[in-house]
């Protein structure tokens, strides 16, 4: 028959305590973090001040531990350490695992604001207070647990003094508590004071008119700052359709029509000023046609010419007139006087000082952009570990509707995927061998798109010559189609012929896949582009003395951006919604295409460079790009939405939207700035059409002021010195840029030091975590030897009396 177990009970003796035997609460901030030494002896002292303890002895054995001395703590089934009762109290009541983390800290914490602020405000008489807000003996239980007790005891002080508090005070006191809605729905509760009360003071009349008017006025300007804030935020362009997006589709399809926005944003700010000082000005005071002004037909909508041309479209609709009254240019290129009394506007000088604030304006803005973007993609420090914090704080418990559930948990899922795939890619070694043959189809795949870039490059200058040698009338317009049909055509083929090239490669991270297409289509349309400006600037300007050469290049310009927008219609019908309609009816395939992320932020990217190379010669450039980017969005959502599916390979895309404004800010408007600039410092104007044609270059019309200003007298003496000084001198330049590139080096040194000290200190908390291990153990050793000491103690009490009952048998 087996025996029942054994029990042991063992009385611990209490030491003395000269200071008393009532250990610090461990919700006081003050006494936990004192020190580690400090929290050890107080939890060792609290163990040994425990009443009655139960310890099973199993038989065939003697005391806990009694062979052996000085063994390693016991190993559970997983390898992780097991601790005893006393030293996991100490873990639990270590300060990283009380303040914050539990909710009985969190009210104790609260409850101790709640006090500094009751006692500035003053305590409030007890007559006034509640019976719910009362002391009571009902709410104490001796039954039940002590820290249970504690908990309790904590939570009504809590109430109490949020009741002394006034409604605004208590409603942002609970508002900022970490605990869930129910728990402070549970507080907000029961620390309102009863119906009674507040019926009694409205009879006796304790809020006055006044009090009362001032607690409308406030509640009406809050509930009005909550319209106006879901007001704006309903009004932000595409917020719902992004996050449909960014849910289905993830970061990487995300980031491109966030750039599309991004450039939206560009186009507007740019054509804001262009509207104030230059189109809307001249349009108030047009000038007297030079000759009949044919009408509008239609073809003008693809070529740009014809009644275009004599509108505020382009350059040489301008006068250079001061800008009083209507006034006829005369034919010989004189500018009209001003009548007396009257404030000139001059035209030239608004027009070149327009684009010049407008083109620093953007410029600025890029530069702040690409540093935040910067700052957020490579924050320092940051660390690529980020699983947890997105399983366990990425959902928005304020979300209730159903459908923003669900696009939340698609958003999250799709972060998951992300994560996991970005990790996968990283445990993906290679041999010797696999790189020498990678590398050999690297630089094979790299001939051929180089050639192929060549070849466009060479096809787009012989067509280019082949347009200059055979001029084209004002009746056969159409004709000028061809050489923009041509340059769409190579920019729409050389990117699938890249494709196809990059499929040979087999990047292993989709990343560096959609790097590599930027860079290899990047190469292809900014060299076809600096093919065009040479022929614009090299070439027609030649050709075209006596007709207006600028209005050409911006008709040039506007086919180039009308024919892209088509073309990119035309690759989303078919290279989209045809390409799935095959292959689903034809092929049996269920797979849907995917987005083509370079190949449509590129495409972005050269229309952007077309708008900013073009806005000197039609100021209204950034208002058809405008318009082509709100068609753009809409039709390639919806085509995403029907056509496309989510990457087969799922990659995070945490510096992409950081590499499209940098490819836009460097090549796209450094080499739109290098273009204008050598247009408006090099280049002679037309001296038949245009605000500078009765000067050598453009930038003589800034001269010509400073001239003027010199004879206006005295108070304008120090614009001119302006001018010199700090306009035509350019030693200013450069010691702005070599104060800028100073900064940009100090930056960089400051964000080297701050890693460091980012690393040193995560060494430090490493090395702090061991030595809370090592203490650890410690503790456990001695308590595991205090407890071996004291079964002996038990046994050699207990051997006597079985001793003396052995003899008296003998006997």
């Amino acid at each position: 028959m087996s025996q029942s177990p054994a029990f042991v009970l063992n009385v611990l003796e209490t030491p003395e305590d000269p200071e008393g035997s009532q250990e610090p609460s461990p919700y006081d901030e003050s006494e936990v973090h004192d020190s580690f030494h400090q929290l050890i002896q107080e939890q060792s002292r609290w163990v040994a001040e425990e009443g009655l303890e139960l310890q099973q002895r199993q038989p065939g054995t003697g005391a806990l531990g009694a062979s052996g001395s000085d063994h390693e703590t016991l190993l559970g089934p997983e390898g992780a350490p097991v601790y005893s009762m006393a030293t996991l109290r100490i873990l639990a009541s270590m300060p990283s695992r009380t303040i914050g983390r539990s909710r009985g800290a969190i009210i104790s914490q609260y409850y101790s604001r709640t006090v500094k602020l009751r006692r500035r405000a003053g305590r409030p008489q007890l007559r006034d207070m509640g019976r719910s807000a009362r002391p009571s003996l009902r709410l104490y239980d001796l039954e039940l647990d002590s820290a249970v007790l504690e908990e309790e005891e904590k939570r009504g002080l809590l109430v109490k003094e949020l009741q002394g508090l006034t409604a605004a005070q208590r409603d942002h006191m609970l508002r900022g508590m970490p605990l869930s809605l129910a728990e402070k729905r549970s507080l907000r509760e029961e620390s309102r004071p009863p119906r009674g009360k507040r019926g009694a003071q409205r009879r006796r009349g304790l809020l006055s008119c006044c009090d009362q008017l001032r607690d409308s006025c406030v509640l009406a300007s809050h509930n009005l700052g909550l319209a106006l804030l879901s007001g704006l935020q309903a009004l932000m362009p595409w917020r719902y359709a992004l996050k449909r997006i960014g849910g289905r589709f993830g970061s990487s399809v995300l980031s491109y029509f966030l750039f599309l926005k991004t450039l939206l944003a560009f186009n507007a700010l740019l054509l804001l000023p262009l509207l104030a000082f230059i189109v809307g000005v001249q349009a108030a005071f047009p000038p007297a046609p030079a000759g009949p002004v044919p009408t509008f037909t239609g073809l003008e909508l693809l070529t740009g010419g014809g009644y275009f041309t004599h509108s505020v479209m382009y350059y040489g609709y301008y006068s250079n007139a001061t800008l009083n009254q209507p006034c006829a240019s005369p034919l010989n290129g004189s500018q009209c006087a001003p009548e007396a009394g009257s404030l000139p506007y001059n035209m030239p000088l608004a027009y070149l000082f327009t684009l010049g604030a407008a083109f620093f304006i953007t410029c600025i803005t890029l530069v702040y952009s690409m540093s935040r973007s910067f700052g957020e993609s490579y924050r320092v420090g940051s660390t690529s570990g980020v699983h947890a914090i997105t399983v366990f704080c990425s959902w928005d418990y304020k979300v209730t509707q159903r459908w923003a559930i669900r696009l939340q948990h698609d958003n999250i899922r799709t972060q998951l995927k992300e994560l996991l795939a970005e990790w996968q890619s990283r445990q993906r070694p290679r041999s010797a061998c696999g790189r020498l043959q990678r590398v050999a189809v690297l630089g094979l795949v790299w001939l051929l798109c180089l050639g192929t870039t060549l070849g466009c490059t060479l096809a787009v200058y012989t067509f280019s010559e082949l347009m200059i040698e055979s001029p084209v009338s004002a009746e056969r317009e159409a004709v000028l189609l061809l050489l923009p049909l041509v340059v769409c055509l190579l920019n729409l083929g050389a990117p699938y012929l890249f494709r196809i090239l990059a499929a040979l490669e087999r990047h292993d991270s989709p990343v560096l896949e959609v790097y590599v297409a930027i860079c290899r289509n990047l190469i292809l349309k900014m060299v076809t582009l600096g093919i065009l400006c040479y022929h614009w600037l090299g070439r027609r300007v030649g050709t075209l003395k006596d007709q207006c050469w600028e209005n050409f290049v911006g008709q040039e310009l506007y086919r180039l951006m009308v024919m892209d927008f088509i073309f990119m219609l035309l690759d989303t019908l078919l290279g989209e919604l045809v390409w799935r309609l095959f292959s689903e009816k034809q092929l049996k395939r269920k797979g849907k295409p995917e987005f083509d992320i370079a190949g449509n932020v590129l495409e972005l990217i050269y229309g952007q460079t077309l708008t900013w190379l073009g806005v000197l010669f039609s100021p209204l450039l950034p208002a058809m790009q405008i318009i082509k980017l709100l068609l753009l969005f809409y039709l390639k959502k919806a085509s995403l939405m029907a056509n496309c599916q989510a990457p087969r390979r799922p990659w995070k895309a945490s510096h992409m939207s950081t590499v499209f404004v940098s490819l836009l800010c460097f090549p796209s408007f450094l080499g739109a700035a290098v273009f204008l600039c050598y247009a408006v410092w090099q280049v002679k104007p037309s001296s038949t059409c245009g605000p500078f044609r009765t000067l050598d270059t453009m930038y003589e019309a800034g001269k010509v002021w400073v001239r003027r200003l010199e004879k206006a007298g005295p108070r304008v003496s120090w614009l001119p010195w302006v001018h010199r000084y700090l306009v035509e001198d350019t030693f200013p330049i450069y010691l702005v840029s070599a104060l800028l590139l100073a900064v940009i080096y100090l930056n960089i040194q400051v964000v080297k030091g701050q890693r460091k000290v980012i690393c040193l200190l995560k060494e430090q908390i490493s090395n702090e975590g061991e030595d809370k291990i090592f203490l650890i153990n410690k503790l456990q050793r001695v308590y595991e030897r205090k407890e071996r000491s004291r079964a002996g103690r038990t046994e050699e009490a207990m051997t006597p009396p079985a001793l003396f009952t052995d003899d008296w048998g003998a006997q």
